[in-house]
């Protein structure tokens, strides 16, 4: 396990030998077993066990524990092959923005 410093300035920690992981659908439709190469407090990269053809990926969760109890909701920040890059929602993440009315004079 090392750790660098990222483009953006994030701190992440690069696993030697990846950490099994799963992805999974927000509607729970799909599932696909993923190794996580590499973390940070701010997304991840995630090899892809099989094809990602077909399958939602604008946002879908990251399983990190076989009970489902340890998750990140993400969504998808770049393809490369194999492998994706992932950002983290926080919550709050992705709510719609309440527009201001203006009145006019």
């Amino acid at each position: 396990m090392a750790a660098k410093t990222d483009q953006r300035g994030n701190s992440r920690v690069i696993f030697e030998r990846g950490i099994p992981a799963q992805m999974m659908g927000i509607d729970g439709t799909w599932r696909r077993d993923c190794t996580m190469e590499d973390v940070s407090e701010s997304g991840a990269k995630l090899t892809i066990d099989g094809s990602v053809e077909g399958l939602h990926l604008k946002e879908f969760f990251l399983l990190l524990s076989s009970t489902g109890l340890a998750y990140r909701r993400c969504e998808l920040a770049w393809v490369n092959g194999d492998q994706i890059g992932v950002n983290f929602l926080k919550l709050g993440d992705k709510k719609k923005k309440v527009r201001s009315t203006s009145v006019g004079a």
